[in-house]
């Protein structure tokens, strides 16, 4: 058996995707302040240290497919999850997931519903990164289809992750996106 190795290259890309997850999330706390007690949902965090350091003052639940996760609600993001009622939500971070869902028109359409009017959702995805678990790992989306995803959104901020050595090849986008009321 052939022993699998990372890239350099990659190595050093996943750190700059997880610095700026880290500095995404950050400025959302910062800029978007989550009042005392308002409800967070945070999708698939087990991999990563999640949304709680960032919104401290938030009511942060967890939500995962595998059911040995541990999260507080365990469903399909591509499906509606009967256990969450419509508009439960203020704020949805999902970072990191879109890339990995079978459907992801789908589970824009949940994070919509799951939302109050004007909640808010804090996303990040990889555009130019490798194949990389938990798999399967499905898409990847440009700016222009990001835009698809949420045209029922109002797109407060949708940026790159410039790599600097690949013109229009970015490695990650992150959006913050409001539900219309």
């Amino acid at each position: 058996m052939t022993e699998t190795k990372v890239s350099g290259q990659d190595l050093a890309k996943l750190a700059m995707i997880r610095s700026n997850v880290s500095s995404f999330l950050r400025s959302c706390g910062e800029t978007f302040v989550v009042g005392s007690g308002e409800r967070l949902l945070d999708v698939a965090p087990q991999d990563h240290e999640g949304a709680a350091p960032y919104f401290p003052t938030a009511r942060i639940s967890t939500f995962d497919i595998d059911p040995e996760s541990g999260c507080d609600y365990i469903g399909d993001i591509c499906k509606k999850n009967v256990n969450i009622a419509d508009g439960y939500f203020s704020y949805v971070v999902c970072t990191e997931v879109l890339e990995h869902v079978r459907r992801p028109f789908e589970a824009v359409d949940e994070i919509e519903r799951i939302l109050k009017p004007a909640g808010l959702v804090f996303v990040t995805t990889p555009f130019n990164f490798r194949i990389h678990g938990p798999l399967p790992d499905c898409w990847r989306f440009t700016e222009y289809g990001l835009r698809e995803l949420f045209s029922n959104f109002e797109i407060l901020q949708l940026s790159p992750l410039e790599d600097i050595d690949r013109f229009l090849m970015p490695i990650q986008y992150t959006l913050v996106a409001r539900k219309r009321a």
